[in-house]
């Protein structure tokens, strides 16, 4: 197991980032901003949340963005990637060289990497795939093969797909419309990558629909899922509660986590996805919940957290996972 950072070395920084480069990347928008203490932090799967609109504005809330990639050897550069939808992401769009931005980050847990060399599959929806291409590279560093499977609604909005193409041992596209690769959605041809790729374990960020439906997928090949969930998050740091939703912890009991501190990545076959948006009737705390007799307690405390095993850990399930665009603010997109 790879050994914990100290603290100093892997806490959040509040930087201003000065912005190097804008630039449009098909339908989506990239900002690469020097930050050198957030490049040296960074672990694959981890995020950033970016105060918009400047110092007079009334958007008072930040907006989370995937970290797509860092460059600590040149100067301490992030990038990371969003679609410019609302006023905060529209505002990022309208950044320029020079221009400097109030980053929070690293934030969130990092993916779970295997302790032995396996074949993972990496699954994207939209521009939810930027976190993994850092994870890619983590995972060969492990000795590992990598596989893509990445879609989007169409061809303009599939991201990475030359990277995947090139990094990857294998990169198979779906876009909704057919504009470019195999028509469809990534579920339409999972089962078949999975046969073709002897996937032992997958990584799946992208829009909640397509998580579960990976998860169910996965499940049915007795695979181990990480995912990386797209919750709304109004703080990041774990204070406003906005970002919860059900995960079933090792002691078997339900508990509302929070998906910017104890994800955005878990287990996808402990996320009750059809309980997303409720509080379940028997989640711990809810009106009524009563401690089932002579529960047996989890070896780490039964806490529900996906990603307890540390760093290491992906190959058995035992470990977290990670990885999105929304008003108050997803990993990987924002508004």
């Amino acid at each position: 197991m790879t050994p914990a950072r100290p603290p100093s070395e892997s806490g959040p920084l509040q930087v201003r980032a000065t912005v190097l480069t804008v630039r449009r990347v098909d339908a989506y928008h990239a900002i690469t901003a020097v930050a050198p203490g957030i490049a040296a932090r960074f672990r694959p799967g981890q995020f950033v949340a970016v105060a918009v609109g400047g110092p007079d504005t009334s958007m008072l809330l930040r907006r989370a963005f995937s970290i797509h990639d860092v460059r600590p050897d040149h100067g301490g550069t992030v990038e990371f990637v969003f679609a410019a939808r609302g006023r905060g992401t529209r505002w990022l769009a309208g950044r320029r060289t020079r221009d400097v931005l109030d980053l929070v980050g690293p934030l969130g847990r990092p993916f779970p990497v295997p302790r032995d060399p396996v074949n993972c599959l990496l699954v994207g929806g939209g521009y939810g795939s930027a976190p993994l291409f850092p994870l890619a590279a983590r995972l060969r560093e492990r000795s590992c093969t990598v596989d893509f499977l990445l879609g989007a609604a169409s061809g303009d909005r599939v991201f990475g797909a030359l990277t995947a193409r090139r990094t990857g041992r294998s990169a198979t596209i779906t876009t909704a419309d057919g504009s470019f690769g195999v028509r469809g959605v990534v579920t339409d041809v999972l089962g078949q990558v999975i046969h073709d790729a002897r996937t032992d374990v997958i990584y799946a960020c992208g829009p909640m629909p397509m998580l579960r439906q990976v998860t169910a997928l996965a499940r049915r090949y007795d695979i181990p899922v990480q995912v990386a969930v797209e919750e709304a998050m109004a703080c990041g740091i774990g204070v406003c509660m906005t970002c919860v939703l059900p995960v079933v912890g090792t002691d078997g009991v339900t508990r509302m986590v929070r998906s910017c501190v104890d994800g955005p990545v878990f287990r996808g076959e402990l996320v009750r996805w059809d309980d997303i948006g409720t509080i379940p009737f028997d989640a711990f705390g809810a009106p009524g919940w009563e401690p089932r007799p002579r529960r047996a307690a989890a070896p780490d405390g039964g806490g529900a957290r996906a990603g307890d095993g540390g760093e290491d850990g992906a190959r058995g399930g035992d470990g977290g996972a990670r990885g999105g665009d929304g008003a108050r603010g997803r990993p990987g997109h924002g508004a």
